[in-house]
């Protein structure tokens, strides 16, 4: 898998979650994650998660840490699968930190305060994951916590490649390990 750290700011607002976004605007191909820091505003009508559809809750961050993968020749459920991975990756990296860090299913909860937004879905082509980390909760629509303003981590391109780094040694060597058995 291939990553990346995008040095331009960029507001996510949902749509950027569409098959080949990664290799049409950054000329990766295959297997990829892709990190970039800038605003989070995803309106009801770009929304992927039916339940915050219903719920009518719209996501909004002043700033986040953005990761956005698409990952080939894997079903939805096993994409699901990944995206927990990812959100592991990212916790044990903040406790790595000193941070205690609570996981509920795909969310990550600093203080008892939400810090990440995590979906993953289904294109006609791959599976596709984006998992936001909040990095100032200033005007979050929930009781929200951030990299910077509540926990003062300042080298967010760092934490992003690390998080990145251990993430795909992890699919690799899943991967690998599958190569290595018999089957009975």
């Amino acid at each position: 898998m291939i990553t990346k750290f995008i040095d331009e700011n960029i507001k996510y607002e949902g749509w950027q979650l569409s098959p080949h976004w990664i290799y049409k605007n950054y000329k990766i191909q295959g297997d990829s994650i892709v990190a970039f820091v800038g605003e989070c505003e995803v309106k009801l009508s770009e929304m992927v998660d039916i339940e915050d559809v219903i719920n009518n809750e719209p996501i909004y961050s002043k700033l986040m840490l953005s990761f956005i993968s698409e990952q080939y020749n894997i079903g939805l459920v096993e994409g699901v699968l990944r995206q927990r991975l990812l959100i592991c990756k990212i916790k044990e990296t903040l406790e790595k930190r000193g941070f205690k860090i609570r996981r509920n299913g795909d969310d990550l909860f600093f203080d008892d305060k939400k810090l990440t937004v995590s979906i993953a879905t289904k294109s006609q082509t791959s599976v596709l994951i984006h998992t936001g980390i909040n990095i100032d909760s200033e005007g979050a629509p929930v009781k929200a916590s951030g990299l910077k303003s509540e926990m003062n981590i300042s080298d967010i391109k760092i934490l992003a490649q690390e998080i990145m780094d251990s993430y795909c040694e992890e699919i690799d060597d899943i991967i690998m390990a599958s190569t290595k058995v018999r089957g009975v």
